[in-house]
């Protein structure tokens, strides 16, 4: 089973991104039976969902799995649905700020994971690690790259499977500890029991993951 895990360059003036530490930290220790590739995308309105599709195709993989931050979350969010709308809250790493614009013109509202989002948190929670299900991915890169992928699966990949996780702050980027972070290594190892989850579950588990906000 080939599987792609994407992580985003550094923004918003942080040193580090927390997504592409851990994804290369995973790559070095993939589950067995998956071969694992990965690829760093810029925070580029413009440019990061051309290099997701490059990546998809170069790869050939099965699943693919994109990862970004969330600070400010206290574990592992398996994002549920992608929403066709850009509305940055900051510029990109080029000064581009789109606001109330389509991810993709005349693309449907939403595209949902075809990932098992509750058998990957599940997963991650077996692992002694916090994980929850999550209903909204953002307006910023996070949720434009997601859309992306649903997009580009939808549209001529049939059988590819993909979705969208966020990953904490690393503990470098609070040093007060006044918000919740998480071990690079330990976001690997969430991750690698997410791509383990995804590749070894057909349905997905009937259980309550919901929000009442």
């Amino acid at each position: 089973m080939r599987v792609l895990l994407t992580g985003f360059e550094p923004f918003g003036g942080s040193a580090v991104n927390p997504s592409w530490q851990a994804v290369r930290l995973a790559e070095a220790a993939p589950p067995e039976g998956v071969s694992l590739t990965t690829a760093l995308l810029p925070v580029l309105f413009h440019d990061a969902i051309a290099r997701l599709r490059a990546a998809v195709e170069e790869s050939g993989a099965d699943v693919v799995i994109c990862v970004g931050q969330a600070g400010g979350r206290a574990g592992m969010t398996v994002e549920r649905v992608a929403v066709n709308l850009d509305d940055a809250r900051i510029p990109d790493n080029k000064g581009v700020q789109p606001v109330d614009e389509p991810v993709v013109a005349g693309g449907p509202a939403a595209y949902f994971s075809t990932l098992p989002v509750k058998a990957c948190v599940a997963a991650v929670r077996d692992a002694g690690l916090p994980a929850s299900v999550s209903h909204t991915a953002g307006t910023y890169l996070c949720n434009h790259v997601f859309y992306g992928l649903m997009h580009h699966l939808e549209s001529g990949r049939p059988g590819r499977r993909g979705g969208f996780v966020h990953v904490p702050y690393l503990p470098e980027q609070v040093p007060d500890g006044d918000k919740p972070s998480m071990p690079a290594r330990s976001v690997a190892e969430a991750l690698t029991a997410i791509v383990s989850a995804a590749v070894t579950t057909t349905e997905d588990l009937k259980e309550t993951g919901g929000a009442l906000h």
